[in-house]
């Protein structure tokens, strides 16, 4: 009765994600200075998502100079030659709409969800973020102390804080994924107002963004005054800074220990895997899903509910323009060493080496998958973010609408064949995180 029940709910499952997925209509097209501009009308809803996406993330800064690309999600909220400081927010809130923005080792995008009425006044704010922004020396102190004490709080004295900035720097000797999307502390005190500018007038061009919008809107009056605001914006001169660095396999093993302010010890184990959009990295994506996500996953079944050696265990891959990792990630259970705990996760892994997944399992592991894809674009700030990725990435837009066939035509072969090539001992960073001695400061 069980299982008559399960493939009941599978099938219920599979057909509600499917009954959701409908086609994303979108139209593009780029503006002669090079910005490029991708429209979705959705009126089910008086809302609008106004977004702009720059191709400028941790990985485009100089190794001396760490954490602009996220300084600058802080910076250009400060103001331009046209709005006040501190009126973004005002501008924004009287229109009974929100606002944010966030900074990836690839990418930083902004946003305004504005009821759909409000579209012109997102569209002026993100042009005058383009062309006007204030990037001077009282808005920098300003956003210097504040992302100093965002660093305090979520990587220096946050338990666990520092697990992928410790992770990356050992995983890569090379690229520039080895320092943390929000900087060193050194970086931000040497920064002067000369390197911000510089940074904005090389990286905050429209030829370096797209701008994509979606919601309740006309497309020909979008289009007018998407021209009005943006068109007359001069194109970045010269070419946008890209890294073309190639790291280096690994080649062996890397286990170090990390002392932290914790009171239950960690182990977490990185994987060198390939870059997002490439046929293994759909296979890997797929294989952590099967590890960790849920609390039926794996990882969890086994390392908490069965063996009760861990109180959290996961695993995520980082989807990343360039080669990137995939970080699984346990906290140890009271009185259990360590070295048990790595060894259980490393037992999970070899089961998907070594076992075929079974139907069952991989049908409710294609239902995830399905599932996650419609949820991401559920909301019209999702769908924005989706079209403006799709484009930047991989250069087709219509990806929002086709890429679930990718993840759908992984076999449950390739699977472990990714498990195999990727999830090895000499591709991997293990870190022990120990609580501090008592007479450690």
């Amino acid at each position: 009765m069980r299982f008559i029940l399960g493939l009941i709910l599978t099938v219920m499952l599979s057909v509600s994600v499917n009954a959701q997925m409908n086609k994303i209509e979108f139209e593009e097209y780029t503006l002669d200075n090079g910005l490029h501009v991708i429209l979705h009308q959705d009126q089910s809803t008086p809302i609008v998502a106004v977004s702009v996406m720059y191709h400028v993330g941790s990985k485009n800064e100089k190794p001396d100079r760490t954490g602009f690309a996220h300084f600058f999600e802080h910076l250009l909220f400060e103001g331009s030659e046209n709005i006040g400081r501190g009126e973004y927010d005002t501008y924004v809130e009287s229109a009974g709409g929100t606002l944010n923005a966030n900074t990836t080792y690839d990418r930083t995008f902004y946003f305004e969800i504005l009821p759909s009425n409000q579209l012109e006044l997102g569209l002026w704010l993100e042009s005058e973020r383009m062309l006007h922004a204030k990037v001077e020396q009282v808005g920098i102190e300003t956003q210097r102390e504040v992302v100093k004490e965002e660093r305090r709080l979520r990587v220096e004295n946050q338990p666990y804080g520092t697990v992928v900035q410790e992770s990356m720097k050992r995983m890569f000797k090379e690229h520039p994924y080895q320092w943390p999307v929000i900087g060193y502390m050194e970086h931000l005190n040497a920064a002067e107002e000369a390197d911000y500018k510089n940074f904005y007038n090389d990286f905050y061009v429209p030829n370096n963004a797209i701008l994509s919008i979606a919601g309740d809107i006309d497309i020909d009056q979008a289009k007018m005054w998407i021209e009005k605001y943006f068109g007359g914006i001069p194109r970045g001169e010269g070419e946008v800074y890209r890294p073309n660095i190639v790291e280096q396999p690994l080649g062996a093993e890397v286990r170090d220990t990390v002392y932290d302010n914790i009171q239950l010890p960690a182990v977490i184990q990185t994987y060198r895997i390939p870059a997002q959009g490439t046929e293994d990295f759909y296979a890997v994506s797929m294989l952590s899903t099967l590890l960790s996500q849920g609390a039926s996953s794996r990882l969890n079944k086994a390392l908490v509910d069965e063996q009760q050696k861990a109180l959290f265990v996961g695993n995520f891959p980082f989807e990343l323009e360039d080669p990137g990792v995939a970080l699984s990630f346990a906290i140890c259970n009271m009185g259990k060493d360590p070295s048990e705990v790595e060894a259980a996760i490393d037992a999970e892994i070899e089961r998907v080496k070594n076992e075929p997944i079974p139907d069952e399992e991989f049908q409710k592991l294609r239902n995830q998958i399905e599932n996650d894809f419609v949820s991401s674009n559920s909301r019209v700030a999702g769908i924005a973010e989706s079209l403006a990725n799709y484009k930047m990435y991989y250069g087709d837009t219509n990806l929002i609408n086709s890429e679930i066939d990718k993840y759908l035509a992984v076999t449950k072969e390739q699977i472990m064949e990714a498990a195999k090539k990727y999830y090895t001992k000499d591709n991997r960073v293990v870190l022990y995180y120990l609580p501090k001695p008592v007479d450690q400061p």
